[in-house]
């Protein structure tokens, strides 16, 4: 059944008759969740249990998708959460539109010129973007429209448990025109006199705020009401200072510093987004973003242009989350934002991309989230409930296993990675290449030998 004219029902069922139960179940692990997971359950309480069990026995959480001053997203929300504590299943919720939109086109928002004129940047599509040092008067509005989502659950006795936002073309923003912009702002010129020839200084002054901001207007509130919830922002997440990828609506100023490798151009990040948002589960973006496969011609394998850029992802962020804090990332197979009437470039193909998964598996990921359209819902979580079951295979390295190899090698070959648990590793070794050599890694000051398996997990033992 296509899933672009369906009801919320029949696409909850198509799911349900598309996908496989679970051989391991899910256990503690968070569910898969996602943008095409979410939804208004059937009025029949009896129906809706029977449709959130089932979509459970798959790996899937549904979460839903509240919308401020909107009375029945509010109701259809909070029975949902009901439903779902009566089963004992965590209750999730999607609230991006309660932290829009601080730019919401108020001249008391925008830049102001040296002549005293507003004016806004229209680099970002058609949102009106502003000034960032305009923006405390918005707090108030947004803090209300998250306050009332989330008393709502506290006044009908459910906990929320897992709480994400999609919050991406507003509030503070360094790239596209936005540099430019706050060159030509009085405000932003005052509040930044180096402004013009310091990306770095301008870039942490506006990650500083937009981080407050998600902190003051989201985070701590949910907190009051639900301080067991795990919150998170979209493409929000610890690292090691690089971003290597571009959002949708993302370019890179001219001017700007970035790191060049092949055709790719790295962007340095504020190091201390996550921490100073506060919020307790990282949520990075490993997509097939449509430019990536362009910039790396120096790999003639095609799937290696994709399975490189999105492992170097996973591995920062991997290796930059501390152990106590879930890592979710956001995925996605098909080929994705590829522009209209652009030429097509190759798929990544099934078997490279369940074989990306099992590597952020074993390097940190706790579980996934997926986006896409309507259309592919089925086809992308058919291959991430496949990698999903297969790692709840392994429950002692996903709850006390410890991530311990990150290295992306620049040019296709073997790539392992592995979670130990004492003297044991839990490996993934896939090839780009023809090779039958054991591979050896250094694991700990010690040698571990991986033999070529193709897509299977192995465990073995740390030698000396």
């Amino acid at each position: 059944m296509s899933t672009q004219h369906s009801t919320d029902e029949e696409r909850f069922q198509s799911l349900i008759d598309g996908l496989p139960r679970l051989t391991n179940p899910r256990g503690e692990r968070l569910p898969l969740r996602g943008s095409r997971l979410e939804g208004e359950l059937p009025p029949d309480d009896g129906r809706a249990r029977e449709i959130l069990a089932a979509l459970d026995a798959r790996g899937i959480g549904l979460c839903a998708r509240v919308k401020p001053h909107d009375t029945r997203s509010l109701e259809c929300a909070v029975r949902m959460g009901r439903l779902q504590q009566e089963l004992d299943l965590p209750v999730g919720v999607h609230a991006s539109e309660a932290l829009y939109g601080f730019f919401n086109g108020a001249e008391h928002t925008l830049h102001v010129d040296s002549h005293g004129r507003s004016f806004s940047d229209s680099s970002f599509g058609s949102r009106r973007m502003g000034c960032p040092f305009r923006l405390e008067s918005r707090k108030t509005e947004i803090q209300s429209q998250m306050r009332s989502i989330f008393e709502a659950y506290r006044n009908a006795r459910i906990d929320v448990s897992f709480v994400y936002f999609d919050w991406e073309i507003d509030g503070p923003i360094e790239w596209n025109g936005a540099w430019a912009s706050a060159k030509r702002c009085r405000v932003c010129t005052e509040h930044l006199p180096d402004l013009a020839q310091n990306f770095f200084g301008f870039q942490k002054r506006l990650r500083r705020i937009r981080s407050r901001l998600q902190r003051e207007c989201a985070v701590d509130i949910i907190s009051q009401y639900h301080p067991n919830a795990l919150v998170g922002n979209y493409a929000v997440y610890p690292h090691a200072g690089i971003r290597y990828w571009y959002d949708y609506f993302e370019t890179l100023p001219d001017g700007a510093p970035y790191i060049a490798d092949q055709y790719a151009r790295y962007r340095p990040w504020y190091e201390h987004e996550f921490d100073e948002a506060g919020y307790t589960f990282a949520n990075p973006v490993i997509y097939t973003w449509y430019p990536t496969w362009s910039w790396y011609p120096g790999f003639e394998v095609d799937d290696y242009r994709w399975f490189y850029n999105m492992l170097l992802v996973a591995s920062n962020a991997g290796a930059s989350t501390p152990s106590e804090v879930p890592l979710v990332p956001w995925v996605h197979w098909h080929t994705t934002d590829a522009p209209d009437g652009m030429e097509a470039v190759p798929q990544m193909s099934e078997c490279a991309y369940r074989e990306l998964l099992a590597h952020t598996f074993l390097r940190g990921a706790d579980s996934w989230m997926m986006w896409c359209p309507a259309g592919e819902t089925l086809s992308e979580l058919q291959l991430l409930q496949k990698a999903y079951d297969e790692a709840g295979a392994w429950p002692q390295y996903a709850s006390r296993g410890t991530p311990v190899l990150f290295e992306v090698p620049r040019e296709p070959g073997p790539v392992v990675s592995a979670r130990r648990r004492g003297g044991t590793l839990l490996v993934r070794r896939t090839d780009f290449t023809d090779t039958t050599d054991a591979v050896r890694v250094r694991v700990d000051g010690r040698t571990l030998t991986v033999p070529r398996k193709d897509g299977e997990y192995q465990e073995l033992p740390l030698g000396m």
